[in-house]
Protein backbone atom coordinates (compact mmCIF):
# COMPACT_ATOMS: atom_id res chain seq x y z
CA UNK A 1 0.00 0.00 0.00
CA UNK A 2 3.10 2.02 0.74
CA UNK A 3 4.61 1.31 -2.75
CA UNK A 4 1.14 2.43 -4.06
CA UNK A 5 0.66 5.53 -2.25
CA UNK A 6 4.22 6.60 -3.26
CA UNK A 7 3.71 6.32 -7.28
CA UNK A 8 0.44 7.98 -6.60
CA UNK A 9 1.82 10.75 -4.44
CA UNK A 10 -0.81 10.55 -1.72
CA UNK A 11 -1.31 8.77 1.21
CA UNK A 12 -1.77 5.31 2.69
CA UNK A 13 -4.57 6.52 4.43
CA UNK A 14 -6.03 7.45 1.14
CA UNK A 15 -5.08 4.64 -0.55
CA UNK A 16 -7.02 2.49 1.69
CA UNK A 17 -10.14 4.80 1.27
CA UNK A 18 -9.91 4.79 -2.88
CA UNK A 19 -9.58 0.55 -2.62
CA UNK A 20 -12.37 0.67 0.06
CA UNK A 21 -14.55 2.45 -1.87
CA UNK A 22 -15.23 5.66 -0.17
CA UNK A 23 -17.07 8.61 -1.46
CA UNK A 24 -14.75 10.79 0.69
CA UNK A 25 -12.25 10.62 -2.65
CA UNK A 26 -12.47 12.75 -5.32
CA UNK A 27 -12.38 11.44 -8.64
CA UNK A 28 -9.08 12.43 -10.04
CA UNK A 29 -7.09 10.92 -6.85
CA UNK A 30 -9.42 7.68 -7.52
CA UNK A 31 -8.03 7.15 -10.94
CA UNK A 32 -4.12 8.00 -10.02
CA UNK A 33 -4.49 5.23 -7.30
CA UNK A 34 -6.47 2.64 -9.55
CA UNK A 35 -3.58 3.30 -12.13
CA UNK A 36 -0.81 2.98 -9.65
CA UNK A 37 -2.41 0.01 -7.79
CA UNK A 38 -3.32 -1.69 -11.64
CA UNK A 39 0.70 -0.72 -12.66
CA UNK A 40 1.92 -2.58 -9.25
CA UNK A 41 -0.37 -5.30 -9.47
CA UNK A 42 -1.73 -4.34 -6.00
CA UNK A 43 -5.19 -5.62 -5.16
CA UNK A 44 -6.50 -4.88 -1.34
CA UNK A 45 -6.58 -7.72 1.22
CA UNK A 46 -10.19 -8.12 2.65
CA UNK A 47 -9.40 -10.27 5.61
CA UNK A 48 -6.81 -6.94 6.34
CA UNK A 49 -9.53 -4.62 5.68
CA UNK A 50 -12.07 -5.85 7.37
CA UNK A 51 -10.20 -5.28 10.86
CA UNK A 52 -10.56 -1.69 9.61
CA UNK A 53 -14.30 -2.00 8.30
CA UNK A 54 -15.58 -4.59 10.48
CA UNK A 55 -16.81 -6.59 6.95
CA UNK A 56 -15.49 -9.84 5.58
CA UNK A 57 -16.88 -8.18 1.37
CA UNK A 58 -18.17 -11.74 1.69
CA UNK A 59 -21.98 -13.33 1.24
CA UNK A 60 -22.43 -16.77 2.21
CA UNK A 61 -25.14 -19.16 0.72
CA UNK A 62 -26.25 -22.42 2.34
CA UNK A 63 -27.72 -25.05 -0.09
CA UNK A 64 -28.63 -28.63 0.07
CA UNK A 65 -27.33 -28.67 -3.55
CA UNK A 66 -26.31 -26.88 -6.84
CA UNK A 67 -27.56 -30.17 -9.37
CA UNK A 68 -30.92 -28.23 -9.31
CA UNK A 69 -32.19 -26.16 -12.20
CA UNK A 70 -33.86 -23.78 -9.52
CA UNK A 71 -30.84 -23.27 -7.56
CA UNK A 72 -28.22 -22.93 -10.85
CA UNK A 73 -30.70 -19.98 -12.43
CA UNK A 74 -30.94 -18.26 -8.55
CA UNK A 75 -27.00 -18.40 -8.20
CA UNK A 76 -26.46 -17.41 -11.90
CA UNK A 77 -28.61 -14.27 -11.06
CA UNK A 78 -26.83 -13.90 -8.17
CA UNK A 79 -23.65 -14.21 -8.25
CA UNK A 80 -22.96 -11.11 -10.44
CA UNK A 81 -25.17 -8.54 -8.58
CA UNK A 82 -22.91 -9.32 -6.00
CA UNK A 83 -19.72 -8.66 -8.08
CA UNK A 84 -21.01 -5.37 -9.01
CA UNK A 85 -21.03 -4.34 -5.24
CA UNK A 86 -17.56 -5.32 -4.93
CA UNK A 87 -18.89 -8.68 -3.03
CA UNK A 88 -17.96 -12.40 -2.92
CA UNK A 89 -19.85 -15.53 -2.72
CA UNK A 90 -19.28 -18.22 -0.70
CA UNK A 91 -20.89 -21.28 -1.19
CA UNK A 92 -22.17 -23.98 1.86
CA UNK A 93 -23.40 -27.00 -0.04
CA UNK A 94 -24.73 -29.32 2.96
CA UNK A 95 -26.28 -32.68 0.59
CA UNK A 96 -27.12 -34.98 3.38
CA UNK A 97 -28.35 -34.32 7.25
CA UNK A 98 -24.94 -35.92 8.45
CA UNK A 99 -23.15 -32.41 6.73
CA UNK A 100 -26.09 -30.62 7.50
CA UNK A 101 -25.92 -31.61 11.52
CA UNK A 102 -22.06 -30.30 10.84
CA UNK A 103 -22.50 -27.22 9.61
CA UNK A 104 -25.06 -26.22 12.23
CA UNK A 105 -22.62 -27.48 14.84
CA UNK A 106 -19.67 -25.79 13.55
CA UNK A 107 -21.42 -22.77 11.90
CA UNK A 108 -18.76 -22.18 9.61
CA UNK A 109 -20.16 -18.59 7.95
CA UNK A 110 -19.27 -17.22 11.51
CA UNK A 111 -17.16 -13.93 11.03
CA UNK A 112 -16.69 -15.14 7.67
CA UNK A 113 -19.17 -13.24 6.17
CA UNK A 114 -21.53 -10.48 6.01
CA UNK A 115 -24.93 -11.81 5.71
CA UNK A 116 -25.96 -15.44 4.73
CA UNK A 117 -28.72 -16.54 2.31
CA UNK A 118 -30.45 -20.07 3.34
CA UNK A 119 -31.88 -21.51 0.11
CA UNK A 120 -34.92 -24.12 0.13
CA UNK A 121 -34.71 -25.24 4.26
CA UNK A 122 -37.05 -26.63 6.38
CA UNK A 123 -35.92 -25.63 9.42
CA UNK A 124 -35.90 -27.23 12.60
CA UNK A 125 -36.77 -24.27 15.72
CA UNK A 126 -33.31 -25.20 17.22
CA UNK A 127 -31.51 -24.30 13.63
CA UNK A 128 -33.39 -21.07 13.16
CA UNK A 129 -32.53 -19.83 16.58
CA UNK A 130 -28.51 -21.21 15.66
CA UNK A 131 -28.30 -18.60 12.96
CA UNK A 132 -30.07 -16.34 15.18
CA UNK A 133 -27.19 -15.93 16.76
CA UNK A 134 -24.55 -15.49 13.73
CA UNK A 135 -24.82 -11.66 14.55
CA UNK A 136 -25.23 -10.86 10.74
CA UNK A 137 -28.63 -10.56 8.45
CA UNK A 138 -29.93 -14.33 7.40
CA UNK A 139 -31.96 -14.13 4.48
CA UNK A 140 -34.64 -17.14 3.79
CA UNK A 141 -34.71 -17.65 0.10
CA UNK A 142 -37.69 -19.87 -1.15
CA UNK A 143 -39.23 -20.21 2.18
CA UNK A 144 -40.55 -17.37 4.62
CA UNK A 145 -39.52 -17.60 7.97
CA UNK A 146 -41.84 -15.11 10.87
CA UNK A 147 -39.92 -12.23 12.05
CA UNK A 148 -37.31 -13.17 9.63
CA UNK A 149 -35.97 -11.40 6.67
CA UNK A 150 -37.48 -13.44 3.75
CA UNK A 151 -37.64 -13.90 -0.37
CA UNK A 152 -40.28 -16.21 -2.24
CA UNK A 153 -43.28 -16.64 -4.23
CA UNK A 154 -46.61 -17.44 -2.42
CA UNK A 155 -46.41 -21.23 -3.15
CA UNK A 156 -50.00 -21.38 -2.06
CA UNK A 157 -51.70 -18.59 -4.72
CA UNK A 158 -49.83 -20.56 -7.44
CA UNK A 159 -50.61 -23.72 -6.82
CA UNK A 160 -54.51 -22.13 -6.06
CA UNK A 161 -54.27 -20.78 -9.44
CA UNK A 162 -52.95 -24.10 -10.96
CA UNK A 163 -55.65 -25.44 -9.78
CA UNK A 164 -58.41 -23.31 -10.67
CA UNK A 165 -57.16 -23.52 -14.36
CA UNK A 166 -57.95 -27.25 -13.99
CA UNK A 167 -61.33 -26.89 -11.97
CA UNK A 168 -62.28 -24.02 -15.15
CA UNK A 169 -61.31 -26.61 -17.74
CA UNK A 170 -63.80 -28.77 -15.97
CA UNK A 171 -62.40 -30.91 -14.22
CA UNK A 172 -63.46 -32.12 -10.88
CA UNK A 173 -61.44 -35.23 -10.09
CA UNK A 174 -58.36 -33.68 -9.78
CA UNK A 175 -54.77 -35.73 -8.24
CA UNK A 176 -52.34 -33.87 -6.91
CA UNK A 177 -48.58 -35.65 -7.09
CA UNK A 178 -45.92 -34.54 -4.32
CA UNK A 179 -41.96 -35.64 -4.55
CA UNK A 180 -40.09 -36.66 -1.76
CA UNK A 181 -36.56 -36.75 -2.02
CA UNK A 182 -34.36 -39.15 -0.60
CA UNK A 183 -31.73 -37.72 1.54
CA UNK A 184 -33.39 -36.15 4.25
CA UNK A 185 -34.63 -32.70 3.07
CA UNK A 186 -38.29 -32.67 1.52
CA UNK A 187 -38.09 -31.19 -1.57
CA UNK A 188 -42.10 -31.13 -1.43
CA UNK A 189 -44.11 -27.62 -0.60
CA UNK A 190 -46.99 -28.14 1.50
CA UNK A 191 -48.05 -24.70 0.88
CA UNK A 192 -48.93 -25.73 -2.63
CA UNK A 193 -51.06 -28.81 -1.46
CA UNK A 194 -52.54 -26.12 0.58
CA UNK A 195 -53.34 -24.11 -2.39
CA UNK A 196 -53.96 -27.62 -4.02
CA UNK A 197 -56.68 -27.49 -1.23
CA UNK A 198 -58.20 -24.18 -0.85
CA UNK A 199 -59.08 -24.40 -4.85
CA UNK A 200 -60.94 -27.67 -4.24
CA UNK A 201 -63.03 -25.88 -1.36
CA UNK A 202 -63.78 -22.75 -2.74
CA UNK A 203 -65.57 -24.85 -5.91
CA UNK A 204 -67.75 -26.96 -3.38
CA UNK A 205 -65.26 -30.14 -4.17
CA UNK A 206 -65.03 -32.84 -1.16
CA UNK A 207 -60.90 -32.99 -0.43
CA UNK A 208 -60.20 -37.05 -1.04
CA UNK A 209 -57.28 -37.89 0.35
CA UNK A 210 -56.75 -41.40 -2.38
CA UNK A 211 -56.06 -38.46 -4.90
CA UNK A 212 -53.11 -36.81 -3.05
CA UNK A 213 -49.91 -39.34 -3.51
CA UNK A 214 -46.40 -38.95 -3.07
CA UNK A 215 -43.60 -39.73 -5.24
CA UNK A 216 -39.46 -40.59 -4.89
CA UNK A 217 -37.73 -37.67 -6.16
CA UNK A 218 -36.08 -38.41 -8.86
CA UNK A 219 -37.31 -42.04 -9.58
CA UNK A 220 -39.23 -42.80 -12.81
CA UNK A 221 -40.64 -45.81 -11.36
CA UNK A 222 -41.99 -44.45 -8.37
CA UNK A 223 -43.93 -41.87 -10.31
CA UNK A 224 -45.04 -44.66 -12.19
CA UNK A 225 -46.41 -46.61 -8.97
CA UNK A 226 -48.20 -43.26 -7.67
CA UNK A 227 -49.89 -43.21 -11.38
CA UNK A 228 -50.86 -46.70 -10.89
CA UNK A 229 -52.62 -46.11 -7.70
CA UNK A 230 -54.35 -43.46 -8.89
CA UNK A 231 -55.58 -45.51 -12.47
CA UNK A 232 -56.66 -48.23 -9.92
CA UNK A 233 -59.30 -45.83 -7.87
CA UNK A 234 -63.05 -46.81 -8.83
CA UNK A 235 -63.03 -43.25 -9.95
CA UNK A 236 -59.76 -42.08 -11.27
CA UNK A 237 -58.47 -38.56 -12.05
CA UNK A 238 -58.77 -36.72 -15.17
CA UNK A 239 -56.02 -34.42 -13.91
CA UNK A 240 -53.13 -34.50 -12.31
CA UNK A 241 -51.34 -31.41 -10.89
CA UNK A 242 -47.76 -32.63 -9.89
CA UNK A 243 -45.99 -29.98 -7.68
CA UNK A 244 -42.69 -29.73 -9.76
CA UNK A 245 -42.47 -29.82 -13.19
CA UNK A 246 -39.88 -32.56 -13.83
CA UNK A 247 -42.40 -34.86 -11.64
CA UNK A 248 -45.34 -33.26 -14.54
CA UNK A 249 -43.05 -34.57 -17.38
CA UNK A 250 -42.19 -38.27 -15.36
CA UNK A 251 -45.94 -38.53 -14.99
CA UNK A 252 -46.47 -37.41 -18.88
CA UNK A 253 -43.83 -40.22 -19.54
CA UNK A 254 -46.03 -42.85 -17.80
CA UNK A 255 -48.91 -42.11 -19.10
CA UNK A 256 -47.96 -42.35 -22.77
CA UNK A 257 -46.24 -45.89 -21.47
CA UNK A 258 -49.46 -46.88 -20.39
CA UNK A 259 -51.47 -45.93 -23.42
CA UNK A 260 -53.08 -42.82 -22.19
CA UNK A 261 -53.16 -39.97 -24.32
CA UNK A 262 -52.67 -36.29 -22.73
CA UNK A 263 -54.61 -34.31 -22.99
CA UNK A 264 -57.29 -36.33 -24.08
CA UNK A 265 -57.70 -38.56 -21.27
CA UNK A 266 -55.63 -37.35 -18.70
CA UNK A 267 -54.79 -33.45 -18.38
CA UNK A 268 -51.19 -32.74 -16.53
CA UNK A 269 -49.78 -29.59 -14.72
CA UNK A 270 -46.66 -28.64 -13.52
CA UNK A 271 -45.07 -25.75 -11.38
CA UNK A 272 -42.02 -24.05 -11.40
CA UNK A 273 -41.63 -23.27 -15.84
CA UNK A 274 -38.51 -25.37 -15.69
CA UNK A 275 -36.65 -25.79 -19.19
CA UNK A 276 -38.35 -29.24 -19.88
CA UNK A 277 -41.92 -27.32 -19.67
CA UNK A 278 -41.22 -25.61 -22.87
CA UNK A 279 -39.32 -28.84 -24.36
CA UNK A 280 -42.88 -30.98 -23.53
CA UNK A 281 -44.98 -28.28 -24.06
CA UNK A 282 -46.28 -28.62 -20.66
CA UNK A 283 -48.91 -26.09 -18.80
CA UNK A 284 -47.26 -24.98 -15.68
CA UNK A 285 -47.78 -22.61 -12.64
CA UNK A 286 -44.44 -20.50 -13.66
CA UNK A 287 -41.96 -18.91 -11.18
CA UNK A 288 -38.49 -17.26 -11.79
CA UNK A 289 -35.71 -18.73 -9.63
CA UNK A 290 -33.52 -15.78 -11.26
CA UNK A 291 -35.41 -12.98 -9.92
CA UNK A 292 -36.02 -14.58 -6.67
CA UNK A 293 -31.72 -14.84 -6.34
CA UNK A 294 -31.66 -11.37 -7.37
CA UNK A 295 -34.01 -9.84 -4.94
CA UNK A 296 -32.31 -11.97 -2.18
CA UNK A 297 -29.28 -10.05 -3.01
CA UNK A 298 -30.53 -6.67 -3.40
CA UNK A 299 -32.31 -7.35 0.36
CA UNK A 300 -29.14 -9.06 1.62
CA UNK A 301 -27.44 -5.61 0.62
CA UNK A 302 -29.68 -3.35 1.70
CA UNK A 303 -29.51 -5.11 5.52
CA UNK A 304 -25.48 -5.05 5.22
CA UNK A 305 -25.73 -1.17 4.43
CA UNK A 306 -28.34 0.03 6.26
CA UNK A 307 -28.73 -1.26 9.92
CA UNK A 308 -32.13 0.84 10.37
CA UNK A 309 -33.29 -1.47 7.68
CA UNK A 310 -36.23 -3.71 8.56
CA UNK A 311 -35.22 -7.05 9.65
CA UNK A 312 -38.19 -8.93 9.14
CA UNK A 313 -39.17 -8.05 5.65
CA UNK A 314 -41.20 -10.68 3.59
CA UNK A 315 -40.76 -9.91 -0.44
CA UNK A 316 -43.46 -11.96 -2.46
CA UNK A 317 -42.72 -12.68 -5.94
CA UNK A 318 -45.44 -13.33 -8.57
CA UNK A 319 -46.11 -16.64 -10.43
CA UNK A 320 -48.44 -17.14 -13.12
CA UNK A 321 -50.48 -19.98 -15.00
CA UNK A 322 -48.69 -20.62 -18.64
CA UNK A 323 -51.68 -22.76 -20.06
CA UNK A 324 -49.51 -25.08 -23.08
CA UNK A 325 -50.20 -28.48 -24.50
CA UNK A 326 -50.61 -31.04 -21.44
CA UNK A 327 -54.35 -29.37 -19.60
CA UNK A 328 -57.55 -29.62 -22.20
CA UNK A 329 -60.95 -29.29 -21.28
CA UNK A 330 -62.55 -32.19 -20.06
CA UNK A 331 -64.59 -34.43 -22.19
CA UNK A 332 -68.01 -35.69 -20.88
CA UNK A 333 -68.92 -39.01 -21.39
CA UNK A 334 -71.27 -38.49 -24.16
CA UNK A 335 -69.35 -35.76 -26.03
CA UNK A 336 -66.80 -38.87 -26.26
CA UNK A 337 -69.99 -41.27 -27.09
CA UNK A 338 -70.56 -38.76 -30.43
CA UNK A 339 -66.79 -38.88 -31.42
CA UNK A 340 -67.08 -42.62 -31.67
CA UNK A 341 -70.53 -42.84 -33.83
CA UNK A 342 -69.85 -39.44 -35.83
CA UNK A 343 -73.22 -38.03 -34.25
CA UNK A 344 -73.26 -33.98 -34.74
Amino acid sequence: MADVAERAGVSTSTVSRTLRGLSTVSPEIRARVEQAARELDFAISRRAASLVTGKTGTVAVLVCTLNSWFMGSALSALGPMLRAADLELNLYVVPDMAERAAFFERLPARRNADALLVFSFDLTEEETSRLDDLGMPVIYVSQHVDGRPSVYVDDVAGALSGTRHLLNLGHRRIAFLQAVGDSGFSFSSSERLLGYQQALTEAGIPLDEDLVVTTPFPDKHGTARALGQLLSLREPPTAVFAEHDEAAVATIRALRAAQIGVPEQMSVLGFDDHPVADLFDLSTVAQSPSDIGRTAGELALRLINDSDADHAQHIVLPSHVIPRATTAPLLQPQSRGQEQTGSP
